[in-house]
């Protein structure tokens, strides 16, 4: 079979060398005879995986010792709910810096749960061109937390700096930059992130959450949602997608494979600045609506002088075997999600297309 250039922005593209060991493994799994599909998973086969993909994730961000590490359910959409839940007391209030579509759901969830304001908002009549300054920044000393995204999958924007907010611990939705780049855990009480765009398939939500905060979070909410619950059953409270988790491990093998996260880091890197070029050298034809300095290097956004060329672009390009590059319904134009898994040849055989259909239709 001739596999595409998978450019989707989530379920998105996943390491070839992590579906072909799960394919090698999937009828008997190291000798078990049986699938890694039908293991218990609380059994020493399952949490041998289990114990693994915790490991490598630990080892490739940096994860300090005092941050649980949990595989849970729901995506991050579940987690703009349970993160105020566990975390945002009575009499509190928490800081929400508001930037995308996303953003603007984990804020509309916390408002259901408790006290939030806006610390920040860069939005224009629903577009979202550009994140806040630190400067913008309008934030409570006193907050439980403060709430950012850091890439922001439908608008192409993305924090290029980490905010300052003193002893207010802050709260990451990394669903769409995860092992994109090294972390300051010092900064950080919380991350949060779906799998399906840089670790994993649908249906594992990674949160990493800082031991202290787990020991204080809420206890009046239902026992499955506490992070304490949770933690203490090494994510097993309740029966965890193990196929997801396997293939989690999968992933993060490859990761070691390449390098580890700075190595990915550059590569993603060339992959943002090979698309980027090829809209700015344009002459117009493509035009980038995101300020420069808040392009996001995993989700690069551009628009066509129409939407009947744009539709041409999405239609040409999937006859040449680059699929997903279809912009999101909200805002329209194209899209291309450079996740860690796109290969670079791949972004480059975009980037020649790009600059075939200019010349064909400018």
């Amino acid at each position: 079979m001739t596999r595409v250039a998978n450019f989707n922005p989530g379920p998105a593209a996943l390491p070839l060398s992590a579906l072909e060991l799960a394919r090698d493994e999937l009828l008997d799994f190291e000798g078990s005879g049986m699938s890694i599909l039908e293991h218990s998973h609380r059994g020493p086969v399952y949490m041998k995986v289990h114990e693994e993909a915790t490991a490598l994730f630990r080892e490739h961000a940096r994860v300090p010792a005092e941050f649980d590490v949990l595989f849970l359910q729901g995506g991050a959409s579940q987690q703009f709910a349970v993160v105020p839940m566990n975390l945002l007391h009575a009499g509190q209030s928490a800081d929400y810096a508001l930037t995308g579509v996303w953003a603007e759901k984990a804020f509309a969830e916390a408002k259901n749960v408790g006290t939030a304001r806006k610390a920040a908002d860069t939005g224009d009549n629903g577009r979202y061109t550009r994140v806040p300054t630190q400067s913008e920044l309008d934030l409570d000393p006193k907050a439980a937390y403060f709430h950012y995204a850091t890439n922001n999958t439908v608008m192409g924007t993305q924090f290029h700096y980490a905010p300052e907010t003193g002893s207010v611990p802050q709260v990451l939705d990394m669903s769409s930059d995860i092992l994109s780049y090294p972390l300051d855990w010092s900064r950080i009480g919380l991350v949060y992130a779906g799998a399906q765009k840089n670790i994993g398939p649908t249906g594992i939500t990674l949160v990493i959450v800082r031991k202290d905060l787990v020991a204080s979070g809420r206890k009046d909410i239902p026992v499955i949602f506490r992070y304490a619950t949770q933690a203490k059953e090494q994510s097993l409270y309740n029966t965890i997608p193990t196929f997801g988790v396997y293939l989690v491990r999968n992933t993060l093998r490859w990761v070691s494979a390449q390098g580890g996260v700075p190595a990915l880091q550059k590569v993603n890197a060339e992959k943002a600045r090979l698309v980027y070029a090829a809209v700015d050298e344009s002459g117009g034809f493509y035009r980038g609506p995101v300020e420069v300095a808040s392009r996001s290097v995993m989700n690069a956004v551009w628009n066509l002088r129409t939407p009947e060329l744009e539709s041409a672009f999405v239609k040409d390009a999937e006859a040449r075997g680059l699929a997903g590059l279809k912009g999101h319904r909200i805002v329209g134009g194209i899209r291309a999600s450079l996740y860690n898994a796109v290969p670079l040849s791949d972004v480059q055989k975009l980037v020649t297309f790009m600059n075939e259909f200019r010349e064909t239709h400018g």
